[in-house]
């Protein structure tokens, strides 16, 4: 099929990388499409002959297990998980996002906003849902070659994006913040004040990881320290696609003995 025939919504893969990322067209201009990686959160451009309409079903059952989670006995603890807002530049990725948080009862509010706009709205969102956990993310990608704007897509939106929630909350245990996308600047991130960040090895990451990152740390103890390679096993890549630094849980246990609650 000719790249004439390919219209905005259809998705395809790229001859010259060897057709091995199924992307989503999002826009046409001229001869050049925009791309959305349709599983990882890659923005790409290519010209219209480079590309192949993918008219196979996408299989894309990746989610990690939160079991260990809750295999507490119900009869002696229970336990409040940390709350998350997730703050997404791909509205399908925020309800993949937002159904996974449901699967493993983790309370989330999601939020659609596109990554220019992320720095200058981030703060009215925390004042809003005033968030354990904050994750700021959506497109990224590294340019082989440097543009006018830098080497990177929005990796500059989620650095600004997280300076303005530091100014909101300093600290990196009272607020978790989980930032990047594909192939994002793991150490700016992180120098910009993220707890986790992507990609260490410039890589490209699931729709799902930073979701299952915020996850566990909901689900991990408020007075203890993280299992910090424990978490990173979770995503899809580990650490070649998110990293992040020591800090501790949000989850509150509460022993409901103590409290004549299961009594």
């Amino acid at each position: 099929m000719g790249g004439f025939m390919i219209r905005i919504g259809d998705f395809v893969t790229r001859k010259s990388y060897g057709n091995d990322i199924v992307f989503k067209v999002v826009g046409i201009e001229g001869n050049n499409c925009f791309l959305y990686g349709s599983c990882i959160r890659l923005s790409a451009d290519s010209p219209l002959q480079d590309l192949v309409l993918y008219d196979k079903e996408i299989d894309d059952d990746f989610g990690s297990d939160f079991s260990e989670y809750k295999s507490l006995d119900r009869h002696e603890y229970f336990y409040l998980p940390g709350k998350v807002l997730h703050i997404d530049g791909d509205s399908e990725f925020l309800s993949k996002c937002m159904n996974f948080y449901k699967r493993n009862r983790i309370k989330a509010y999601g939020v659609f906003c596109s990554e220019s706009e992320l720095s200058s709205k981030i703060v009215s969102f925390l004042e809003k849902y005033n968030p354990d956990i904050v994750v700021i993310t959506g497109h990224d990608s590294m340019y082989k070659r440097e543009r006018a704007n830098g080497n990177y897509k929005n990796t500059t939106n989620f650095v600004e994006a997280i300076h303005e929630a530091r100014k909101y909350e300093k600290s990196h245990e009272k607020l978790l913040i989980i930032a990047g996308a594909c192939q994002s600047n793991y150490e700016e991130l992180i120098k910009a004040g993220a707890n986790f960040a992507s990609s260490p090895k410039r890589i490209n990451i699931h729709a799902l990881d930073p979701a299952i990152v915020a996850s566990s740390l909901a689900l991990s103890d408020k007075n203890n320290n993280i299992d910090l390679i424990h978490i990173l096993e979770k995503t899809k890549y580990g650490a070649d696609g998110m990293g992040g630094i020591i800090t501790k849980g949000t989850m509150i246990l509460v022993l409901g003995i103590l409290l004549g609650i299961f009594s």
